[in-house]
């Protein structure tokens, strides 16, 4: 209980930013349904409390100070499998093009929204974990292995997106999933839709990770 209050103390002004953000989208999404008398965007309420998980995960890492080498290895893994979460939110903006023309503005908002709290979300669990690592080995390659997380993350979408894959499949239904994914990375040519979303989805979330973190360092400084 004490490290609970310790940690809501220590980032009061981030969780606090948090909860407008997210108290914001859940606003929107009720005016909408009001209006609309539809609960088609509902899916958006799970969506960002899977997007939660990893922030979650690495503030408990940011606390435990004495987490062994073994012990940060599988959280790593863990944080990694529902990372994508946070910025699949973004390709939910596929659902617009069912939506009526007079509450386009409105469904546009809804998503936004969520998708602006998931990448919130997505950026400060990415920098936590950074600390988490650089403080266990400092001769990672911290920014470089961003990268390559970052670009993981944009396939892990396109999986979730295009094949319907979730977090828990990992666990669930491995065999296919490895399938499909050795597939992918097998028949370049044959799957380059996958490639070209992957390298594009990517790229716009490594920006935003550098306005992210160049933002962040201006606010410390």
């Amino acid at each position: 209980m004490e490290t609970i209050k310790t940690l809501i103390q220590s980032r009061f002004k981030t969780l606090s930013l948090i909860t407008v953000a997210l108290t914001f989208s859940i606003i929107v999404l009720m005016v909408r349904i009001k209006l609309n008398k539809s609960f088609c965007y509902l899916f958006l309420v799970w969506n960002v409390l899977l997007a939660i998980i990893p922030y979650t995960i690495t503030m408990y890492l940011n606390t435990n100070k004495n987490l062994s080498k073994l012990k940060l290895g599988f959280w790593f893994l863990v944080w990694l499998a529902f990372l994508p979460n946070a910025p699949y939110i973004v390709t939910d903006l596929i659902h617009v093009r069912i939506g009526n023309d007079a509450s386009l503005w409105l469904d546009v908002l809804v998503i936004l929204s969520f998708a602006l709290s998931g990448l919130f979300l997505f950026y400060l669990s990415i920098l936590d974990m950074q600390k988490s690592i650089v403080d266990k080995n400092k001769r990672i390659p911290i920014e470089t292995s961003t990268v390559v997380i970052l670009l993981l993350c944009a396939f892990g979408v396109y999986l979730g997106r295009f094949l319907r894959y979730n977090s828990w499949e990992i666990i669930s239904n491995p065999q296919v999933l490895i399938m499909d994914v050795l597939n992918i990375l097998m028949s370049p040519f044959q799957n380059a839709d996958a490639w070209f979303f992957t390298l594009g989805f990517g790229i716009f979330l490594v920006v935003g990770y550098w306005i992210f973190k160049n933002l962040n360092n201006c606010r410390e400084d």
